[in-house]
């Protein structure tokens, strides 16, 4: 058989076990081990594991995967986003549709603090949702802005993704993060306009606060409440400002980061012993899932890459097809929303990437740019029906009479959003590289 059939037999087989509910680095490890058995015989097969378990041991990076994911769930677990959110709550309550507006900045905030989507979906729908379903806000409108707003925890710093992604594309984990800094704002801009619209066209779809409950917080709560804010810039500061300056590597910012919000929970008096080990657990389950996953991804990718899939797709795409550079590009970003489907961001990650890096450098496209357009498409696998993990968190977390068809209407105008922000940096790159191209002086 030739070894383009091999390599499709493979992908098919490999999408066939993830539709039967295995779990995700199950299925990529089991076609990947099977087929190197079957074309290079017992030894050769398990080589490509074990070579593949010693590459990802020796990715130094990988100790930033761990400090973040803490990060996170120490924000969650010990309700610092309280804080954040009562000031929102304050400052922004009077105006239609201002809790809403509050809880994208939250979001945003959050997203500073921590490098995933998860973390800040939790926050949003059992900090932000309760209070804005009390307040008589859309249901529908508050659940697709608290989706869409954590989904941003993937895109700006301390991204987990980019992390990922610079591993596999040999990229600067820096410049990576600087390039999701403006596309960031400009998606959580638009989410912005998307609220001001709406409840500036109906304002019942987000009333402000009564009279009566804004003339009770004086001008004294309003000024303490600020400090609130002062944590994310603390935190992000003790993170980006070092490192991109050169004095601390990148795992050595994570460990900063990680420590300056233990340190606030600590002072808060927020970490107990419950918490602590909440956390802990909590953090080892996702370290050890991503790991698994890489892993799995790694042997499967030798393999494909033994039988020279990563040439004919460069061929396939190149000289078979007979397309522009642009609708090539055109045509992965699309490939790659069809798969968010049914993958997670990591999965779709590391069997693709290996295969689509080398062709965006055949086409001399920016590849710090490229990893922005795949995170933002990440961000749309996030909350696309059918296997879209912020949809079921979100109907895990939503009171009862927000039903999943609630939350997948909710996010049809969120999609769109996302898809706008995507041509906009395909066709503007510089949104994304003037950044990291002003730091590093390229």
């Amino acid at each position: 058989m030739p070894n383009e059939y091999i390599a499709i037999t493979m992908f098919a087989g490999m999408m066939a076990m993830l539709l039967t509910g295995q779990r995700v680095f199950a299925g990529i490890g089991f076609v990947a081990v099977l087929a190197a058995v079957m074309l290079w015989g017992g030894q050769g097969g398990h080589d490509i594991a074990f070579t593949s378990t010693i590459k990802l041991m020796n990715w130094y990076p990988m100790l930033t995967l761990p400090m973040f994911v803490w990060m996170g769930y120490i924000m969650s677990e010990t309700r610092l986003a309280d804080d954040l959110y009562r000031m929102f709550h304050v400052w922004f309550g009077p105006v239609p549709g201002g809790l809403a507006i509050g809880t994208i900045l939250l979001m945003v905030l959050v997203s500073a603090m921590n490098g995933l989507s998860v973390a800040g979906l939790a926050i949003g729908a059992t900090i932000a949702l309760p209070e804005l379903l009390k307040r008589g806000y859309d249901k529908r409108m508050v659940t697709g802005i608290i989706q869409g707003g954590s989904s941003l925890g993937i895109l700006v710093p301390p991204s987990i993704v980019l992390v990922l992604y610079s591993m596999i594309a040999r990229q600067p984990v820096g410049q990576l993060w600087l390039a999701g800094i403006l596309p960031g704002l400009l998606m959580a801009a638009m989410f912005l306009l998307y609220v001001v619209i709406r409840c500036g066209i109906n304002p019942r779809l987000g009333p402000p606060l009564p009279r009566e409950e804004l003339a009770s917080i004086t001008w004294a709560e309003k000024i303490g409440l600020l400090r609130a804010g002062l944590l994310p810039v603390i935190i992000f500061a003790g993170m980006m400002v070092p490192f991109v300056l050169g004095y601390f590597s990148l795992v050595e910012s994570s460990v900063v980061g990680a420590a300056i919000a233990t340190l606030v929970a600590l002072m808060k008096r927020r970490l107990t012993r419950k918490v602590w080990e909440s956390c802990m657990v909590s953090t080892l389950g996702v370290s050890c899932m991503f790991m698994w996953i890489l892993l799995a991804a790694l042997a499967f990718g030798a393999v494909f890459d033994g039988l020279g899939a990563v040439r004919a797709i460069e061929g396939f795409f190149l000289e078979d097809l007979g397309l522009t550079r642009w609708q090539i590009i055109i045509l992965m970003q699309v490939s790659f929303l069809i798969m968010g489907m049914f993958l997670d961001d990591t999965a779709m990650l590391v069997i693709v990437a290996p295969l689509y890096i080398p062709l965006v450098q055949a086409l001399e496209f920016d590849l710090i740019w490229y990893g922005i357009l795949y995170t933002i498409t990440c961000q749309v696998a996030y909350i696309t029906p059918p296997f879209g993990y912020n949809l079921f968190l979100m109907r895990a977390m939503a009171p009862d009479h927000v039903t999943l068809g609630d939350i997948y209407r909710s996010i049809v105008p969120i999609v769109g959003i996302m898809i706008l922000t995507l041509i906009i940096i395909m066709a503007f790159p510089q949104i994304a590289l003037w950044l990291p191209n002003l730091v590093y002086g390229q």
